[in-house]
């Protein structure tokens, strides 16, 4: 109970990928990403999925033989890439003149 209590780990601790359930999970995303970021901007159009406004769902579900398989829902908000223009981020001359 007490491990659950700690604030999430906010740095990359290169002994992390030792475990295995987090190295299969990485090697998914490495292996899929390319496919993942196609078809969110096919859906979504051009941008991200947040890792801040975010949620993860773990649950499982059984396989055509009825063995026991995975699910893992990554959940977040789609934020769109956005042309930013100079004229749109000043207020006119800046200090530099």
């Amino acid at each position: 109970l007490a491990a659950m209590e700690e604030p999430p780990m906010r740095v990359f601790d290169k002994r992390i990928m030792m475990e295995p359930n987090v190295y299969r999970t990485y090697e998914a995303v490495m292996h899929y990403g390319q496919a993942i970021k196609m078809l969110i901007n096919e859906q979504c159009g051009d941008g991200i999925m947040s890792a801040i406004d975010f949620y993860l769902d773990v649950g499982t579900t059984k396989g055509k033989q009825g063995e026991k398989r995975v699910v893992i829902t990554l959940n977040g908000k789609f934020l769109p890439h956005i042309e930013q223009r100079l004229a749109d981020n000043t207020l006119g001359k800046g200090p530099r003149g």
